[in-house]
């Protein structure tokens, strides 16, 4: 059989892929160029690897099933075996680069697949950058025959040959390990890390008996207009003995399927959007139809494990998103919302806030829900919940809340040399609004022509035109008539797999996908007409923290937790997910809060976002002393983030670990240290620093309450903080 190979990419990460007149497209291997098999030097490994590959995209339709194997993986369609290579593209792609002007290039690859006897052509697309080991993929099918296919799945990336490193007589189930981040509301980025057959993936022996593998599978499966409200949207597999490691996001703002599965002796991974096994996804194409599957990244690396590819894939981060100058000034957000105001704002209650914050130092005064609630603060709609909770939708400032009308706060924030800002949960429409009545149905979504409903409120869907218009001349309204240079767009409910579609044969997780696209092209379009405009990610906290979302909005809050005492958790881990420069995380001020613990509140927002909340309006003097200098400190130094990388001397944080740590490493080797003792934790700390140069003097950025000790030995930190819920920032090299 005459093979071919092909090898493209850059040195630091490349693919191998291989074809036959007698086969599918597969793809071999992905790493380091200098570390793939060598095609005319290795033909007997390269054999063995194609033997064990999937085809290069993986394809299930309703009259085709697969082949081999049954089950519920993803793997072995019938027809993605059918495609055969005709041809591929090798070519660059411009982009616009920050300040507008000219961008880095993308090296760009396409293989181009079809199936003679049904018509179905497939284009597999990978993009990659030079001096960053990323990849995005993504898969095009075209119906070109004369009938019609209904495809039930479709891999954006699938990968074989996982455990083609191993040493000689380790077991793929122990020796690769697999990490992966539960994301529960006010609890996000809970990595945990366990060996593939922790997970429950066994190598079963049936290999040599003719089976292709164990017939099961680690699914991480996400459903719903929620993202990640389970787990994140990305995940890692790493090599123990080598810390080889390969990372994954995919990149979509609804719902998402991975799997690793054994095949042949080794390992799979297969990245998706929406199916119909989990998502009540299909889609009918017609002759002359096509679809696109959603983007998914991959980050591979030869050592260094899960902190190496997370630094990867936040230079992919960085390099993928839509340019905001927000990404470089990083204002100081006041939110009048989280243990604050909690919805009951009125002019009444916001004014001495607005005085406090711009006290405190902030930059962006934000106005959050109920700012349009036509009932007073306090009052309870008809459903046992609060006006501002069902009523929304129309977007009107309340006259019994602002009987000045809202433009008096509004110049006082001016007044104050704040941006204002406002609240709005755009895509939902309270079943009590007057918008509910005034848009048509269609510009709902519905099941069974039934208008869906949950918790009080109606699902915009953004690809009907009165939908989408609708929220055009609100935001364009608040932009001409307030000044708003800053909108949190909020997200508080979770509609389920879908709408209908005008075609039965549509499931409704396509409506969903259709809509999910619709709301990012919405995205785009505010952004495009007004281009300084900051919006701010916002989903029930941290449940849509995907880089779909992440790669147009420049700022996203991480979570909803109110507790400071839980905080830490969350905020050392965030930048797993979220480049430290978007990460917001509320730092919230209470007179009830000790001198100490005011600095674990405030050092909890200080290597991120700096989310201000609370009632600074009731501060003491020392009290709103300490918070001014917090501030003060972190505008010292906040134009280090946008180019630093995360690092986790004590681990990734486990939810009730006593003492827990952050670090950022700065562009110019400046390393910025977090560091959080809560309670029951030890006084003491030895915090391993290999990085960070022996020369380089430590010195105290922010602590509040009895003050920290510290020894540095030039390569180990010895900390001690005297009282349990308290923190310290300290800097190396910062001068």
């Amino acid at each position: 059989m005459s093979v071919t190979h092909l090898r493209w990419g850059t040195d630091e990460l490349s693919l191998l892929l291989s074809y036959a007149p007698e086969g599918p497209v597969r793809l071999l291997a992905a790493g380091e160029a200098a570390g793939l098999p060598d095609p005319a030097l290795q033909p007997e490994l390269c054999d063995r690897l194609a033997h064990r590959a999937l085809p290069l995209v993986e394809i299930q339709t309703a009259g085709s099933g697969r082949l081999g194997t049954s089950g519920k993986r993803h793997v072995d369609g019938a027809a993605s075996r059918a495609l055969r290579h005709v041809g591929h593209e090798e070519d660059e792609e411009g982009e616009e680069g920050d300040e507008g002007d000219e961008g880095e290039s993308l090296r760009v690859l396409r293989v181009r697949m079809a199936d003679e006897v049904t018509g179905l052509t497939v284009t597999a697309v990978y993009r990659l950058r030079a001096g960053i080991p990323a990849l995005t993929a993504e898969a095009y099918v075209e119906n070109a025959g004369e009938q019609p296919v209904t495809l039930e799945y479709v891999s954006s990336f699938a990968l074989s040959n996982l455990a083609r490193g191993l040493a000689d007589g380790s077991r793929w189930e122990d020796g690769l390990s697999l990490w992966l981040a539960a994301n529960p509301w006010s609890g996000e980025f809970r990595w945990s890390r366990a060996t593939l057959a922790q997970r429950g993936l066994h190598d079963v022996g049936m290999v040599p008996f003719g089976q292709t593998g164990s017939k099961n599978r680690i699914a991480v499966t996400s459903t719903g207009s929620w993202s990640s409200s389970e787990h994140l949207p990305l995940g890692c597999v790493e090599e123990t003995a080598t810390g080889a490691a390969l990372m994954w996001q995919i990149e979509h703002n609804g719902s998402w399927h991975a799997e690793f599965g054994d095949r042949f002796e080794d390992v799979y991974l297969a990245l998706s959007g929406p199916t119909d096994r989990e998502h009540q996804w299909r889609h009918r194409l017609e002759p002359g139809e096509s679809f696109r599957t959603v983007p998914v990244s991959v980050a591979v690396v030869p050592s260094g494990g899960f902190e190496a590819a997370v630094d990867a894939m936040t230079r992919h981060r960085r390099a993928t998103r839509r340019p905001h100058p927000d990404h470089q000034g990083l204002p100081v957000v006041f939110n009048d919302f989280m243990n604050s105001l909690m919805g009951e704002v009125s002019t009444r209650a916001l004014l001495p806030l607005v005085d406090a914050a711009a006290t405190a130092g902030a930059e962006v005064f934000c106005i959050d829900a109920g700012w349009y609630d036509a009932e007073p603060p306090g009052a309870v709609g008809p459903g046992g919940v609060p006006g501002w909770w069902d009523a929304v939708g129309e977007w009107v400032e309340s006259a019994p809340r602002f009987p000045g009308g809202l433009g008096e706060v509004i110049e006082r924030i001016r007044a104050q040399g704040m941006v204002p800002g406002l609240w709005l949960e755009p895509e939902v429409v309270g079943v009590r609004s007057p918008i509910a009545a005034a848009l048509p149905d269609e510009a709902f979504f519905r099941r069974d022509g039934v208008r869906l409903v949950e918790w009080g409120r109606h699902q915009l869907d953004l690809r009907h035109p009165a939908a989408r218009g609708h929220l055009d001349a609100v935001v364009d309204r608040l932009v001409r008539d307030y000044g708003i240079g800053y909108l949190k767009l909020d997200y508080n409910i979770d509609i389920g797999p879908g709408t209908d579609g005008p075609r039965p044969a549509d499931g409704p997780g396509h409506g969903l996908l259709g809509h999910n696209r619709a709301y990012l092209d919405w995205l785009d379009g505010v952004l495009d007409r007004h281009p300084g405009l900051v919006l701010e990610s916002c989903a029930a906290g941290g449940s849509r923290t995907d880089h779909a979302i992440l790669s147009r909005l420049p700022i996203h809050s991480v979570s909803d937790q109110q507790d400071f005492r839980l905080l830490p958790a969350i905020a050392a881990a965030a930048p797993s997910a979220v480049t430290p420069e978007q990460g917001a995380i509320w730092a919230y001020p209470l007179p009830e809060h000790s001198e100490a613990e005011l600095g674990m509140v405030m050092v909890s927002a200080l290597l991120g976002r700096v989310h201000l909340s609370g009632r600074p309006d009731l501060l003491t003097p020392e009290q709103a002393a300490l918070v001014r200098r917090a501030v003060d400190t972190y505008t010292t130094y906040r134009h280090l983030l946008p180019g630093a990388r995360p690092r986790w001397p004590l681990g990734l944080p486990h939810w009730r670990d006593g003492w827990t740590a952050l670090a950022l490493t700065a562009e110019d080797d400046t390393t910025l240290l977090a560091l959080w003792r809560r309670d029951g934790a030890p006084r003491t700390l030895h915090v391993p620093l290999p990085w960070v140069r022996e020369d380089s003097r430590p010195r105290v950025l922010f602590e509040a309450g009895p003050s920290p000790a510290y020894e540095w030995n030039g390569r180990d930190l010895r900390v001690t903080l005297p009282v349990e819920r308290s923190a310290v920032l300290l800097g190396f090299g910062t001068g």
